[in-house]
């Protein structure tokens, strides 16, 4: 699949300044999310998200299909180690953080923050504590960064790895309650869950662990989880990603340690190598229509900072692809998304912190034009 970048095009592309409060205060990103932090709301807009060093950024579409965005609208919550994203098919954004907070002796305390937001460029609910499945002080401290996806019925399901190599699950249920945690008897996990709610409603949750990849699937929407067998692969940390590429069947993506190549593989099949060679962190992966035809397109950024795209027929990786540099460069893994118009959209963080949108243009393949600082 043909891949063109725009940067030939960058001298025409507007420049605006990064955004500043009354108080004069610069709002520039210091991290990512984790996985997928670029989406569309139900009103068509795109929401792009990063953390701040008081909180969460915010920057949105000002209507379906851009070119302009407001923000970025800063969310303070002090003390987030980390932060995920889930949305629903309501649209609703779910945002699950891992807090700690220091105390003058001993590890600092450690929970779960959750808050929504319901509509695009709207403000976000409360922030409320969604605890620890440990109380001991020294495991609790080592519980991992909080992963979600939500259901067809709007239930949230998140997993976090605990400090001694194990996973577990909490979620709301049909009443808006949160129910106990519940543990999956994992050992050995390590950082790095792809959490993939599947066209039907039920979750697929891969784990990595020690020389292998742990699988679970919920039974039914709304139900239990179901332990799959594992997938006998070795994973460089929290590099694993999904997408679900028919109904009821995902395939993974993950560095491979040896290689420092990406790698495919689908239930029943063959480790498929991709090439590339990715930073830490998972490559962002999203299923778009080119030129007619369902595709898969891929992006990540390489050890040097520049973001590389890739696409294929879905499911047709063995065919072939070829990584093609954008001109980009970030610290952190960009984004992908299709906006209103059907058009792929990549974003990053540049070294300012200030969010860059480059879009698709109307050429055959995936042909990306330049990139706007917004």
């Amino acid at each position: 699949m043909r891949v063109k970048s725009g940067r030939a095009d960058r001298g025409a592309t507007p420049v605006r300044a990064v955004r500043y409060d009354g108080s004069g205060e610069r709002h520039a990103a210091v991290g990512a999310v984790a996985g997928q932090w670029l989406l569309r709301g139900k009103d068509g807009r795109l929401t792009a998200y990063a953390r701040h060093a008081d909180g969460v950024l915010r920057w949105t579409e000002t209507r379906p299909g851009g070119p302009e965005w407001s923000g970025p609208d800063l969310f303070r919550i002090p003390r987030l180690t980390h932060l995920s994203l889930a949305q629903g098919a309501d649209g609703y954004v779910h945002f699950l953080g891992r807090r700690a907070v220091p105390k003058k002796d001993g590890p600092p305390v450690v929970d779960v923050m959750h808050a929504i937001q319901y509509q695009s460029g709207r403000a976000l609910s409360s922030w409320h504590s969604l605890g620890n499945p440990r109380k001991n002080t020294d495991q609790a401290s080592g519980m991992g960064a909080p992963v979600g996806a939500v259901g067809r019925a709007g239930q949230l399901n998140f997993f976090v790895r605990t400090g001694a190599g194990g996973v577990m699950l909490r979620r709301d249920d049909k009443d808006g309650a949160w129910e106990s945690w519940h543990n999956l008897n994992a050992r050995n996990a390590e950082e790095g869950i792809a959490v993939t709610p599947g066209g039907s409603g039920a979750v697929d949750l891969l784990v990595q662990g020690s020389g292998a990849a742990m699988h679970w699937r919920q039974t039914a929407p709304g139900g239990a989880f179901t332990r799959e067998q594992d997938i006998p692969v070795q994973m460089a940390p929290a590099s694993v990603t999904a997408l679900e590429t028919a109904p009821g069947r995902c395939t993974y993506y993950w560095t491979d340690p040896a290689t420092g190549g990406v790698m495919a593989y689908r239930l029943g099949g063959w480790v498929i190598p991709l090439g590339g060679i990715p930073a830490e962190g998972p490559i962002s992966v999203l299923r778009a229509v080119l030129d007619g035809y369902d595709c898969t397109v891929l992006a990540h950024r390489d050890p040097d900072g520049n973001v590389m795209v890739a696409a294929c027929g879905t499911e047709n990786e063995g065919g072939g692809l070829w990584w093609s540099p954008t001109g980009e460069r970030t610290g952190m893994p960009p984004a992908l998304a299709v906006d209103s118009a059907g058009r792929v959209v990549l974003a990053t963080i540049g070294a300012d912190g200030a969010l860059c949108v480059a879009r698709q243009n109307p050429e055959p393949g995936l042909a990306m034009g330049p990139a706007v600082r917004v």
